[in-house]
């Protein structure tokens, strides 16, 4: 049984979800997996959150126990022995922390990335407004406003499909993938009533996403978030 390697909580995260031809991901796509789709629709999804209260290996790191992390990823399945196991893969993964720039990508080969990050919620009778900020070069943003309660997720929904990812792969540089387990409860969204997306996505994740800033995307929610668990890697 994987070893516990990261604890923490998730919270508040935003999840701006495009549809984008499978061609786009597959220089991605990590060995022994295949692409998961919704719908017959293939996903990236902008996501940017808080994390508390962290701690590797059951420490918590001083000054380094709440961060930002705004990432790109895509969604893929894998079948452990005829077991469907459905995970994500990052394309990129922004923290303001060095620190966790640095751990991450040496024992998990990730491709994190540091830079000047910060984050505004502010709740009303109204509404729930959270926004994540992070510079390169410019500031850039993710902000979303939604009803001020959460709800439970629909069986069945693109919701559903975004956040039921329980495992993670990692296209290793020997050509081989690496596979870790996130353990979390089923989470709440909230209703989103606005949003707005400032990113350039060109010069934050290569050309090959540029065409991301022009398009809509399909879907834009709050999830509420929970504690999570973060298992220790294995390589397939």
């Amino acid at each position: 049984m994987a070893t516990t390697f990261l604890q923490a909580e998730w919270r508040k995260l935003i999840m701006a979800n495009y549809a984008v031809e499978p061609a786009v991901l597959q220089p991605f796509l990590p060995a022994n997996t295949e692409l998961d789709v919704w719908n017959n629709t293939c996903y990236v999804s902008l996501v940017g959150f808080l994390f508390t209260n962290t701690r590797l290996k059951g420490i918590k790191v001083p000054f380094h126990s709440d961060f930002e992390e705004v990432n790109l990823r895509f969604y893929v399945r894998f079948n452990d022995n005829g077991t469907w196991k459905r995970g994500v893969v990052f394309i990129s993964e922004v923290v303001p922390k060095p620190a966790i720039t640095f751990v991450a990508n040496t024992i998990y080969g990730e491709k994190y990335a540091t830079l000047p990050m910060r984050h505004h919620w502010q709740q009303t009778k109204e509404s729930l407004t959270v926004e994540y900020q992070w510079k390169k070069t410019n500031w850039q943003s993710l902000k979303i406003v939604t009803a001020p309660e959460p709800m439970p997720i629909a069986v069945g929904s693109e919701e559903e499909f975004i956040t039921e990812h329980y495992w993670g792969y990692t296209k290793r540089r020997d050509g081989r993938t690496s596979e870790y387990g996130v353990e979390h409860p089923r989470w709440l969204v909230y209703p989103m009533q606005s949003y707005q997306i400032n990113a350039d996505f060109a010069a934050m994740y290569g050309a090959s996403f540029g065409f991301l800033h022009s398009q809509q995307p399909q879907s834009v929610f709050l999830a509420e978030g929970s504690d999570i668990v973060v298992k220790g890697k294995r390589v397939l």
